[in-house]
């Protein structure tokens, strides 16, 4: 078998999949672009907080780190909104105290990387970005950033874990004859914000839940951290009537801020700094095809699908990918030809189907939270789904709380279920008798 592997990135899933393979013996060695993010100082502005949910668990319950990482997470019962009129509302996210749980996108990185490297078979460079990648010599080239040395190494296999805009994806691009290729950006953008701890580090919000202010064309989240803050994102579009475009001095981001979350804004001292401080980042979706090259590379985590953050799934799809291909190892008995091409066949319909799920859900967030009909029809589905758990499980369940349901097989449900809600919600005096025997005869009749 093949022993020694090449990963390109040191993020997420690139030290999670080296953990795996060093497990099964390989010898991994990891090329990260960027400098050791343990031994600088973090830059705010461009974190975002990630939900780790059931499938990213299973990713770290497989190497057995996952009692490392809950250590740094803390649990999302629900969605806490945030109403313009100052209302709240509360909507648990699943039954019997189902969580996601919010992590720091730099923590849960620089605690990957410790327990890589205590792996005695694992090895992470700095400084290293990656030129090129020759797949007739199974040679990658790459350049140190800092004393632009450039190295050559060879490579029995290579993982392409670098990210949406990932070289090593690039170099396939442009040796490979119809790779196909699309990116697409949605027409918002994001910037981080704060919500710094109160008196002795007290949570200011509701510590255990997701706080969404859905305003139609944008929102704002906040996710809570252990040390008492919360990390805030803005997502609104990029130019129009309320846009980022808008708010150019001061004075506009006070006088939007006051407006839009009154309720928000005694919370946040530092927002206008903060505000001009952070970059406003933009929100990319990537499919492309193939995955695999010549049974010896495979891209892997957003090199193969990126996705926009609005399901959370990001991280937790790239866990999985990590989670398939050691199962396809043990099945495959280190066979690279079989693997490969299984778990490209496998992941790529998993990949478009929640790149599909997240853009979609992003106007569930931003436009319908707060509008009673929806609200309605998640009362219905979840009073229809006790009954009769084994015939309607909610969308959102499906993809956050099912790792056995796979995402493709997720979004054709939904679709399904989402055909039949349409008919439920035409009831007349549906808002009267949505828990009646009627609606639920109707809805076993549909199904």
């Amino acid at each position: 078998m093949n022993k020694d592997v090449t990963i390109v990135g040191a993020g997420l899933v690139g030290t999670l999949v080296s953990i795996y393979l060093a497990k099964k013996g390989y010898n991994v060695t990891i090329y990260e672009r960027r400098n050791d993010m343990r031994k600088v100082k973090m830059s705010a502005g461009k974190s975002i907080n990630l939900a780790l949910s059931d499938r990213g668990w299973k990713g770290l319950q497989g190497v057995g780190i996952a009692d490392e990482i809950k250590k740094i997470a803390i649990p999302m019962y629900g969605r806490y909104i945030h109403n313009k009129d100052g209302s709240n509302a509360y909507q648990p996210y699943g039954k019997d105290e189902q969580a996601i749980y919010s992590v720091s996108r730099a923590e849960i990185n620089m605690k990957l990387m410790d327990l890589a490297e205590q792996q005695p078979n694992v090895k992470i460079h700095f400084d290293y970005k990656c030129n090129s990648v020759n797949k007739h010599t199974k040679e990658v080239v790459f350049e140190n950033t800092n004393s632009l040395q450039v190295i050559t190494k060879n490579y029995d296999l290579l993982f392409g874990s670098d990210g949406a805009f990932s070289a090593s994806r690039l170099s396939m691009q442009l040796s490979n004859d119809r790779f196909e290729y699309n990116q697409h950006y949605i027409d918002c953008g994001y910037k981080e914000l704060i919500i710094p701890p109160g008196p002795n580090g007290k949570f200011l919000l509701e510590k255990n839940a997701l706080h969404i202010w859905p305003r139609g064309s944008f929102m704002m989240i906040a996710l809570p951290n252990p040390d008492g803050n919360f990390t805030c994102t803005l997502f609104m579009p990029f130019e129009g009537e309320k846009s980022f475009a808008q708010l150019k001095t001061k004075e506009d981001v006070k006088q939007f801020f006051n407006n839009e979350f009154s309720d928000a804004v005694p919370l946040m001292p530092t927002l206008i700094e903060d505000f001009f401080t952070n970059p406003t980042s933009s929100l990319v979706t990537v499919k492309c095809f193939p995955w695999t090259f010549d049974d010896s590379i495979a891209l892997i985590g957003d090199a193969a699908h990126a996705i926009v953050p609005f399901y959370g799934q990001g991280m937790n799809c790239g866990f999985e990918d990590c989670v398939v291909l050691n199962e396809l190892v043990e099945k495959h008995q280190h066979q690279w030809p079989k693997i490969l091409n299984e778990y490209q066949n496998l992941r790529k319909p998993d990949g478009d189907a929640i790149a599909d799920l997240a853009i979609a859900n992003f106007i569930e967030m931003r436009d319908k939270t707060a509008d009673p009909k929806f609200l309605l029809q998640k009362k219905i589905e979840g009073n229809f789904s006790q009954k009769h758990p084994d015939k309607w499980i909610p969308l959102y369940s499906m993809v956050t709380y099912s790792p056995q349901i796979r995402y493709s097989q997720a979004l054709q449900s939904g679709n399904k279920q989402q055909q039949i809600m349409d008919k439920i919600m035409q009831i007349p005096n549906i808002e009267n008798i949505w828990d009646s025997n009627e609606v639920e005869q109707e809805i076993l009749n549909s199904l």
